[in-house]
């Protein structure tokens, strides 16, 4: 392949992975309409979901806000009933957050289309398209992940 083609596709894969991550905020913005709720705390339901059930102070770290900022985000989400406190059954004095079966319902409702078609999708590409597919996408979070942490830890100006 020579260097020009191989410069064109670099720049079509950088336009398509900025055009899908548009893609991916215009869905996420639908399903928090659609919940009632906005994107912060759909975010940090997805923290739930990813991750299971968590400390509020746990919940504000994996989503870099404040614990005051998580306990009033909490406060909407259970009242809409989409998340419940429950005590740690390993250690009474700790108080998890945890999804509730209607929020799990209605990801899958909402969600659940695209991960179906997404999986299909999948299933063409071989092992090792897969493995290179994975490690692509792991290090591109991880990049974007340490940008964000570092204009987080600058001051405005």
């Amino acid at each position: 392949m020579g260097r020009q083609i191989r410069d064109e596709l670099v720049v079509e894969v950088a336009v398509e992975i900025r055009a899908f991550q548009t893609a991916v905020d215009a869905l996420d913005e639908a399903v928090a309409d659609r919940l009632g709720i906005n994107r912060t705390d759909l975010r940090c339901l997805d923290l739930l979901e990813r991750h299971g059930p968590m400390t509020a102070g746990e919940l504000a770290t994996a989503s870099g806000l404040t614990t005051g900022a998580v306990t009033r985000l909490l406060d909407r989400v259970e009242r809409i009933g989409y998340a419940q406190r429950v005590r740690d059954r390993a250690d009474r004095r700790r108080v998890l957050v945890q999804l509730t079966p209607l929020a799990r319902d209605r990801a899958e409702e909402l969600y659940g289309p695209i991960a179906k078609a997404g999986h299909t999708g999948l299933t063409r590409y071989t092992a090792d398209q897969l493995k290179l597919l994975r490690d692509f996408l792991r290090g591109a979070r991880m990049l974007h992940e340490q940008r964000a942490d570092r204009l987080r830890a600058q001051p405005n100006e």
